[in-house]
């Protein structure tokens, strides 16, 4: 597997990350296969994925299905669904596999990659994903800024070989991918950014350059910010000196951005808050470490949730 190769891919929750990542390597040559819900499917069957970047708007061709056996023949899976059906998905399409295959993990929280290897023998590459995404429709993908990618190995099954294989993939279909020695740390830093926007955005519905506005929400989000980082040092991670100052200028680069909570509660769907700010909770309560602020905004998320839902 190198750049320069045509592969055949499997996109595991082709929602919004899935769809502008598999959308990128099918517009580089692959033969891409999206697996996500039926109305998307139908879309994708009928029409192709409508890709709206920032630069183009197309209809990307690509195969469709909602099986997890659709996976088979994959070299590259991209394992791309909610964290709460991280333990579910990777089982399913374990006995699907090509021993050679590789997954990038391309979701939200810390621990995800974890819990798929635990799933699996294939090499499953942990990735930090930042780009701004929506579905805006049934098919129908909206790009809204940056795309990049940063992975590395949280153990040994995941060799420079094969990371340098994946970087070259990508980068070969216009994705820029960076390879680091500690990308644990990258994943709690996008954990902070994610405890710090994405319920607030979930409460007020707004998008993040309106919400950081909001009376006191800076306050909010410090707290926040500070009690994620105690867990993380607690739990052994390094992080920067500046990462209030990191999530402050988030607001500034996509101002227009909803969190991914904020769309999930605004369509009545299940969040990952659980892997978020409750994963912080949860985390800190066992290594005795108070986290109200997080704690506040879990409880608040779980309550539009029931209300949703009732």
């Amino acid at each position: 597997m190198n750049g320069g190769e045509s592969i055949p891919i499997a996109v595991l929750g082709a929602g919004a990350v899935g769809c502008y990542y598999g959308g990128m390597l099918a517009r580089a040559g692959h033969p891409v296969t999206l697996i996500g819900r039926q109305v998307h499917v139908d879309a994708f069957t009928t029409t192709g994925l409508h890709f709206e970047g920032l630069k183009f708007d197309e209809r990307v061709a690509v195969e469709a299905s909602t099986k997890a056996a659709a996976v088979r023949g994959a070299k590259l899976v991209l394992f791309c669904v909610k964290s709460t059906d991280t333990d579910a998905a990777a089982s399913q399409i374990a006995p699907f596999l090509e021993p050679d295959a590789i997954l990038v993990n391309l979701q939200n929280g810390v621990d995800n990659t974890e819990r798929i290897q635990a799933q699996v023998a294939n090499p499953v590459v942990p990735a930090v994903v930042y780009v701004a995404t929506e579905m805006a429709g049934p098919g129908h993908l909206k790009h809204h800024g940056r795309g990049d990618l940063v992975i590395g190995s949280l153990d040994g099954k995941v060799t420079l070989d094969i990371l340098q294989r994946v970087q070259r993939l990508f980068a070969a279909a216009s994705v820029p991918v960076t390879i680091s020695g500690d990308v644990a740390s990258g994943l709690w830093e996008k954990l902070v950014v994610n405890c710090a926007y994405n319920a607030l955005s979930a409460i007020a519905q707004l998008p993040y350059g309106k919400l950081i506005q909001g009376t006191g929400i800076r306050e909010v989000m410090r707290d926040v910010v500070e009690e994620t980082l105690a867990v993380a040092k607690a739990s052994g991670i390094h992080m920067a000196p500046d990462m209030l100052a990191r999530v402050y200028k988030i607001a500034e680069a996509m101002p227009a951005q909803y969190s991914s909570t904020a769309q999930d509660v605004a369509r009545g769907k299940p969040t990952e808050i659980d892997h978020l700010n409750g994963y912080v909770v949860r985390r800190g309560e066992a290594l005795g470490i108070p986290t109200p602020a997080n704690r506040a905004l879990h409880a608040l998320v779980k309550l539009l949730e029931s209300k949703r839902q009732a």
